[in-house]
């Protein structure tokens, strides 16, 4: 068991630094933030004076260096279009994300778990196609597609709720409904696959033949057996909220870090980016890891196999 954490804390950690180091390269070539801050009309003294300021006129290793010795130290630079440090000016924006896709996460899972548990007890039937068709719908039509149009119905035409912005729940509704509706999409999907995938092993078919009645079957057999494959795609949905919220928050102005990622982005504020993507990885990557310790308490034959090659 020892074994099984240390590998996979050791893959998380490889995985954190490759992204980190990935973004760093590309933000640094990618423009130059002295130009993209102070417009290109500077004299070119005051760019120098700039680059020279922000360690930009270094070479980019010993940039590499200087920032991941400052990430050990827990210093995550300074907001250079703001002034102000960049944790702190990610960690003001949590709790507006926090509001969105927490309720996001909610209705993905009061969407996906019970429209595909339904649909995989009522195997082709209408029912069955008509959950599938929403589910791939819902799948396939990207989220800003997908709030575009939540803000033409209700919005627009209806007039029952704000175009965006941040405020009262009324400003809440569709980018959670937008969040929610493509995972609670994808969810249905998978928890249908599971579920057919048990109710079709032989146990299934052993318990039905003495006479326990089928509610207790699915109750006792088939749902617990069918939660394992889902907690992966659970973990993956709750990992990828944040970088689902991107986009959302973008689409509706919402004053969560997803738009702060892109109002950075597009003034190349480097430390503020790379702040916010250590922090989208940390999370996904946390997710992940509790679905692989998750799946060792749901299947004692997992944590057995783990056990075992600890000793």
């Amino acid at each position: 068991m020892v074994r099984f954490v240390a590998v996979r804390l050791l893959r998380a950690f490889l995985t954190i630094a490759l992204v980190v180091t990935f973004a760093f390269i590309v933000l640094r070539l990618s423009g130059d933030p002295a130009l993209a801050i102070m417009g290109n009309e500077a004299p070119p003294e005051a760019l120098a004076a700039f680059r020279r300021e922000w360690g930009l006129d270094d070479p980019l290793w010993l940039q590499y260096l200087t920032y991941f010795r400052a990430i050990f130290r827990g210093e995550f630079g300074i907001s250079m279009r703001g002034g102000g440090p960049s944790f702190d000016l990610v960690m003001s924006r949590i709790p507006a994300t926090l509001a969105l896709t927490l309720p996001a996460l909610v209705l993905k899972l009061s969407i996906g778990i019970p429209a595909g548990i339904y649909a995989a007890l009522h195997r082709n039937t209408r029912i069955d196609r008509a959950v599938m068709v929403a589910a791939v719908t819902g799948y396939t039509v990207p989220s800003f597609v997908l709030g575009l149009l939540l803000v033409q119905w209700f919005s627009i035409w209806l007039g029952w709720l704000p175009t965006g912005g941040g405020g009262g729940w009324q400003h809440l509704l569709l980018p959670v409904l937008t969040l929610g509706i493509g995972g609670g999409a994808v969810l249905a999907r998978f928890v249908r696959s599971a579920m057919l995938e048990v109710l079709g092993q032989p146990y299934i078919r052993t318990a039905s033949a003495k006479g326990i009645p089928w509610a207790a079957v699915v109750r006792g057999h088939a749902l617990p057996n069918a939660a394992i494959p889902t907690v992966t795609i659970i973990g993956f949905l709750v990992g990828n909220l944040i970088a689902g919220a991107v986009v959302v928050e973008s689409v509706f102005s919402w004053p969560g870090i997803g738009n702060l990622l892109v109002v950075s982005v597009t003034a190349r504020d480097l430390s503020v980016v790379q702040c916010i993507l250590l922090f989208v990885t940390v999370t996904m990557v946390f997710s992940n890891l509790t679905v692989d310790f998750l799946y060792g308490v749901l299947d004692p034959r997992l944590r057995n196999t783990g056990q075992s090659g600890g000793h």
